[in-house]
């Protein structure tokens, strides 16, 4: 196998799934001091600003939470995914890095996440667990 065709920059955001998201968004905003950024109150996802990187709280009653099923129960996770921050961005040279790692080519969506919109796909780790690869801001037309 060869080298990869692109290196992690951090942490993009994380997404948590809240029953409750704005005693969820208070905690984050009030306890921990981090700022509301972003809302979109139709799919039902608050953004706040952690540093370089976002917390995502998303209403399982909402549009996306329903997406991820139901809710989450204290024995069981209420993280949707994490998402990395991957530089440089070629969507085929990433595809084939990790078809030769048996993971099937996942689509590429613009997405927004800490630095703004951007290319990003959903791959999965070896115990179900989600990870986003984000691409660097795409300024928006």
């Amino acid at each position: 196998m060869g080298a990869r065709p692109f290196d992690v920059r951090g942490i993009d955001h994380v997404v948590i799934r809240a029953v409750d998201p704005k005693r969820v968004i208070a905690f984050y905003r009030d306890v921990l001091g981090c700022e509301v950024e972003r809302a979109v109150a139709e799919v039902g996802i608050t953004q706040l600003r952690a540093g370089s990187s976002l917390i995502d709280v998303i209403d399982v009653a909402g549009e996306l939470g329903k997406q991820g099923g139901g809710a989450a129960r204290r024995d069981g996770p209420n993280m949707d995914h994490f998402c990395v921050q991957i530089l440089p961005w070629d969507s085929k040279a990433i595809m084939a890095h990790l078809a030769s790692h048996g993971i099937q080519a996942p689509e590429v969506h613009r997405r927004y996440g800490a630095l703004g919109h951007g290319p990003s796909m959903y791959v999965q780790d070896p115990e179900g667990n989600t990870v986003e690869l984000k691409g660097p801001p795409v300024a928006d037309s």
